[in-house]
């Protein structure tokens, strides 16, 4: 009998969150799609959009209850489309507890494959000013030979790179993998994977990086040291952003909470979720997939005096240990299912680490100009100010799929 080889999975993401200029979408010189297979995929992303939505909801409020005094951070995008690639190499139980764990169940095979392709091809964009990568790469050790048929897969449908790699030295297979990542994320990720067990044969590693201005910037000299109330009437002096604008705002009295948006231009933003007092574990739980329809009518387009924290904080996440939790153990465990990527060899993911760092300050890249000045009716502003713990979502707006979510109970803290 084959020994169990081991299989890593590694993932990351990267939002440094500075405001937008016009984004540009690149097709990667990738084939042109018909327009049938366009509206496919476009449909297809839709669905997969929001059933990530619902994943992201329930795997913070996992994270929260395990320790709800700690940051969260983390891309649920990443998370999913790095399992969806290997579910192309799963079959029965195995297959199943993706399926499920990731609310793909009753979503034909093709159409979430075709889902990712269409996600992936439509938010790499990259102009002078603006940059969002989403990228998958499979290092892979010359003795395994997977499946053909899934390495075209991956290819096909997740853009992702093969490198060869040697993984009988650890180490210089763990340099040269680190490396890559921190060449893919502009050098922001420097250390992903701190050691490779012994057995590995295959490595996957997904990584989103965002950077982008804000489509009204903050002026750094309204930023001031204020007060950031944290639990059990606690606080700390952080540095707060102010800007006076046209933002949408509304209030959801059924989940007790203010929700703000902050936009960059055309299709990416963030929302501030900021709960009333004692509210937050009510929200948290009641966080769902069709979140944002059921938010729409309640938004109001008016003058908002804005003011919230500067930030730059990092998540790590064991997602062996964490996905456990919702029911994902077979695809990390001997007699897990992963024969359609290697049917000759015993394959599990033998650790699966998820890194996102977020960096949100006033100005954009530097050397950037200024953006313009708007014009505001005459009404007395509305004030929003999130100087206490919040829910904050990135997302774009089209399908819309959430880039990255997180719960900032401290600015200043992990």
């Amino acid at each position: 009998m084959n020994p169990t080889l081991g299989l890593g999975l590694f993932l990351a993401g990267l939002l440094s969150v500075k405001g937008l200029l016009k984004p540009t979408f690149l097709d990667q010189n990738h084939e042109t799609l018909d327009r049938s297979r366009e509206w496919k995929g476009r449909m297809a992303a839709k669905e997969l959009a929001k059933r990530n939505m619902g994943f992201g909801f329930k795997l913070l409020k996992k994270l929260a209850s395990i320790d709800s005094s700690r940051n969260i951070f983390f891309s649920p995008l990443s998370i999913s489309t790095a399992f969806s690639m290997l579910s192309l190499g799963a079959q029965d139980t195995t297959l199943a507890e993706i399926k499920q764990g990731f609310n793909f169940r009753k979503m034909p095979e093709k159409d979430l494959h075709e889902g990712f392709h269409y996600l992936i091809r439509k938010l790499n964009q990259e102009t002078q000013r603006v940059k969002m990568k989403l990228g998958n790469t499979l290092f892979i050790d010359q003795k395994l030979q997977p499946q053909r048929e899934f390495l075209r897969d991956i290819k096909n449908l997740y853009y992702a790179d093969t490198v060869p790699t040697n993984f009988q030295n650890t180490e210089n297979a763990r340099e040269q993998i680190n490396d890559y990542v921190s060449e893919k994320t502009h050098g922001k990720i420097n250390n992903l994977i701190k050691n490779i067990d012994s057995g590995t044969v295959m490595l996957l590693t997904n990584y989103i990086f965002f950077r982008a201005k804000w489509q009204y910037e903050f002026d750094p000299k309204s930023t001031k040291e204020e007060d950031f109330i944290l639990e059990r009437n606690n606080s700390v002096k952080v540095p707060m952003m102010f800007h006076g604008g046209m933002y949408e705002v509304g209030r959801d009295d059924q989940l007790s909470c203010t929700v703000l948006e902050i936009p960059y231009l055309k299709n990416i933003t963030a929302t501030f979720i900021l709960p009333d007092e004692g509210k937050m574990r009510h929200l948290e739980e009641a966080l769902q997939e069709d979140i944002f329809a059921k938010w729409k009518p309640l938004m109001l387009h008016r003058v908002v005096d804005v003011t919230v924290p500067k930030l730059h904080i990092t998540g790590t996440h064991d997602l062996k240990r964490t996905l456990s939790h919702l029911g994902i153990t077979r695809v990390f465990e001997e007699h897990g299912d992963l024969t359609r990527i290697s049917p000759h060899r015993s394959l599990k993911v033998g650790e699966a680490v998820h890194e996102a760092e977020l960096k949100m300050d006033e100005k954009g890249t530097e050397g950037a100009a200024g953006s313009g000045a708007q014009t505001l009716p005459m009404e007395t502003p509305m004030p929003v100010k999130i100087n206490k713990p919040y829910i904050l979502i990135i997302h774009e707006t089209l399908t819309p799929s959430i880039l990255f979510l997180g719960k900032i109970v401290n600015p200043i803290g992990k």
